[in-house]
């Protein structure tokens, strides 16, 4: 699948997939995210390993929009349906091997940390439990004020609690992390072009429009997310800075590329040089949940190329641009009359 090993794959979603049968037959692992779908696994695969995402009771994110633990969060079993969890699982024969929770994306170091200490609680409850996956979600730095997380720091932390765990009960866990946003998070760049340069007069803002949006980063809009931004000229002259509110091509007041930190409805302009149409402006720390998160085709806008540069500075094409037929390819004639 993709070029990955069935057996390296973990299927787990908010939906069980209409091919769950085949994925594990595959080889893929399954997570059940509830008891119903605990309940449909353990139908079709009775007797066989089974992992469960657990909300421990807590969560945190950089918003409440990317905090998925606690009361207010859907995703997991809650904390107190374990026993119901057994049951289900008993029945059916399934042995609960991994324990998995995950609080949120750009969670708060110390709220990780207590989740582990509660998710170890967890995996005391499942005897068969040699694995817990303690999620993502590291915080990772993209414009200046911001804090990387110190994985070094918190992984000391952890590990010490595992040891304690191993020497109390008897049984050494293995560790499971998701760090795809801290990996890739500052490796792309969006690169587009200023349309237009507008303002809304004395005690107004001015604007940048650009040939992008919510259409290929969708996170300022959706988050509040921040991410630096650099006007490319092609003069070596020094050019007089401005306030800029950076704004996307959509057609919604909401398609904002600069908004307050954390409110996506507020507008935090930028100092920047000040562009002329034509120029490119870059936006950093697009290397996780743009181009996969977009709005795709939002405005029958097609999805933008996408280009790897390898080690040596050379450009490849990964994906190229969509045309219009293939935006509208799927729709389909109708006859009125």
């Amino acid at each position: 699948l993709a070029g990955i090993p069935p057996e390296h794959i973990r299927v787990t979603g908010q939906e069980l997939p209409r091919d769950l049968e085949e994925l594990v037959r595959a080889g893929c692992l399954f997570t059940a995210c509830s008891l119903r779908q605990l309940e449909a696994y353990g139908k079709l695969f009775p007797g066989t390993d089974v992992a469960l995402r657990v909300n421990p009771g807590l969560g945190s994110g950089h918003s409440n929009r990317t905090n998925v633990g606690g009361p207010a969060s859907s995703f997991g079993l809650w904390k107190d349906y374990v026993d119901r969890a057994l049951q289900t699982a008993a029945h059916y024969g399934l042995r609960v091997t991994m324990i998995h929770t995950h609080i949120g994306s750009g969670a708060d170091p110390e709220v990780w940390v207590r989740c582990a200490d509660l998710a170890l609680e967890l995996v005391e409850a499942f005897p068969d439990a040699d694995t817990l996956g303690l999620g993502g979600g590291y915080k990772v730095a993209r414009v200046p004020g911001e804090k990387t997380a110190d994985l070094q720091r918190i992984g000391a932390r952890v590990a010490e609690k595992f040891k304690a765990f191993a020497e109390r009960t008897g049984r050494k866990l293995r560790l499971e992390i998701e760090p795809g946003t801290y990996l890739t998070a500052t490796a792309g760049v969006l690169l587009c072009s200023v349309a237009d340069v507008v303002d809304t007069g004395p005690g107004g803002y001015r604007f940048i429009k650009t040939d992008a949006g919510m259409t290929e980063n969708l996170r300022p809009s959706l988050y509040g997310a921040q991410h630096p931004i650099r006007i490319l000229k092609d003069t070596g002259n020094a050019v007089e800075e401005a306030d800029f509110v950076v704004v996307g091509h959509c057609c919604e007041s909401g398609d904002i590329m600069t908004p307050a930190p954390g409110d996506p409805e507020g507008l935090q302009p930028r100092r920047l040089p000040a562009p002329d149409p034509g120029d490119l402006l870059a936006v950093g720390g697009c290397g996780a949940y743009c181009a996969a998160m977009a709005a795709k085709n939002y405005n029958s806008f097609p999805e933008a190329p996408e280009v790897l540069l390898r080690e040596s500075g050379e450009p490849v094409l990964i994906r190229r641009r969509q045309s219009l037929e293939q935006v509208v390819e799927n729709e389909l004639d109708l006859k009125l009359d």
